[in-house]
């Protein structure tokens, strides 16, 4: 496609605007223009001589105006003399160019439009016409295709004028993603009053997220912090300072259970999240070595005083157990064996405490501790014989009084006695 360019003279009265502040000239217009542009195909050497209807057809003529074309540096540059002689007078050329520049706002009435438009204008140098459509851009959404288009578009543009657009599309730093998701989480699990359905949809927005390095740090940063707080809490119940006044004393006993309490509720769907994204191993690690925490727990638990105030904890926390636990022995998390026999040290205790002292034991309890008691069974037959063989001793209070009751404590030993009796030429 080519195309050629001269100067016209317009008819001696052309149509004269209804206002006499801004004059302005509708687009291809003979009667005002004072330019014309001719567009034709190019011919290659393949063509006839003859030529064509579609030849004929393809020789477009389009009326311009020089008051609205100079404004792109391009046709500045590449026609520069015709404007001296211009037939339209001087004193309409500001009216002119400013009615245009309306014109401009008004025909870029989508970011489609101005994404049609902006290449065409970076080709020509028409710096208004750029500048309506990166106004038009930075100020209305964009579909997922036109923000590929702009994005193609950003390197043709100065710094200046891709300022807006890059900081839409571009992070300001690194770990900005990291940053979002873990202000998800803590408004899922602090902040907002509809939290079943927020954590469910956090829930899915950490399913779906793509880098799952960047889901393991984040959910290991809101672990460590949860369980924390639920530790300090603990610690505190358990050694409280007498020093004050009774009531007040009692007052901060019962803010320090409901604080672990809801800590542990957040604990428990934090580790539900790590182990649906399979990235608990640290969670694990952290949960067998907790020998102090465990300790509180069993001062705690062994007192009468949280089944009025916190009634549930006991659950909530052994909970967080048997779904660690749960995915050790399901293989889902591989852990060494240190980990492995350390987590049921520390947290068979609690267990039986727990057990001991549920009267009455709810259904939902009963279920519960009869996993774990499976659970630590199938971890304890993954133990070295030595190890096996002290843990078995503490689990005889998972027998009932009717011994067929118990058929994993049954297992349990006769796997260990089994293994046991084996001839001593293994080795």
């Amino acid at each position: 496609m080519s195309s050629t360019f001269s100067p016209t003279t317009p008819p001696p009265n052309p149509p004269k605007s209804s206002t006499t502040s801004s004059v302005t000239y509708p687009f291809n217009d003979p009667y005002t223009a004072d330019v014309l542009l001719r567009l034709f195909v190019d011919r290659s050497a393949f063509d006839s001589d003859a030529p064509t209807d579609s030849t004929r057809q393809s020789d477009i003529q389009i009326y311009l105006h020089s008051d609205v074309i100079r404004r792109a540096k391009y046709f500045a540059a590449l026609l520069s003399d015709c404007w001296q002689h211009r037939t339209i007078a001087d004193a309409n050329s500001d009216n002119c160019a400013e009615g245009s520049r309306s014109n401009d706002r008004a025909v870029i009435d989508s970011a489609s439009t101005a994404l049609e438009i902006l290449p065409v204008a970076l080709e020509l140098l028409f710096e208004e016409c750029v500048k309506s459509c990166l106004k038009f851009l930075e100020a209305v959404p964009w579909s997922e295709e036109e923000e590929k288009r702009v994005l193609s578009l950003i390197p043709l543009l100065r710094e200046e004028e891709s300022k807006e657009l890059l900081a839409r599309v571009s992070p300001g730093k690194d770990d900005s993603c990291e940053d979002m998701l873990h202000g998800l989480i803590l408004a899922a699990i602090h902040n907002n009053p509809n939290m079943a359905f927020v954590k469910a949809f956090v829930a899915k927005l950490m399913r779906d997220f793509s880098s799952r390095e960047s889901a393991r740090r984040v959910l290991e940063r809101a672990f460590e912090s949860s369980l924390k707080v639920v530790k300090e809490s603990l610690e505190e119940y358990t050694s409280p300072d007498f020093r004050g006044d009774h009531n007040e004393t009692e007052a901060i006993q019962r803010l320090n259970l409901h604080t672990a309490m809801t800590n542990g509720r957040h604990l428990l769907w934090l580790v539900e999240r790590m182990i649906e994204l399979r990235v608990a191993d640290s969670a694990v690690r952290e949960w067998s070595e907790q020998a102090s925490f465990t300790a509180d727990l069993q001062r705690a638990f062994r007192d009468d005083a949280w089944r009025n105030i916190v009634p549930g904890l006991p659950a909530v926390v052994l909970r967080c157990t048997c779904k660690l636990a749960n995915a050790v022995a399901a293989g889902n998390i591989l852990a060494a064996t240190q980990v492995r026999m350390q987590l049921v040290k520390d947290w068979l205790p609690v267990l039986l405490v727990c057990k001991d002292n549920a009267s009455p034991m709810l259904p939902s309890h009963k279920t519960l501790y009869l996993e774990l008691e499976e659970t630590f069974l199938r971890i304890i037959s993954t133990l070295p014989m030595s190890d096996a063989q002290a843990l078995l001793q503490q689990c005889l209070s998972f027998s009932t009084r009717n011994v067929e009751d118990c058929p994993h404590l049954i297992t349990a030993f006769n796997t260990w006695f089994r293994r046991a009796t084996q001839p001593g030429n293994l080795d």
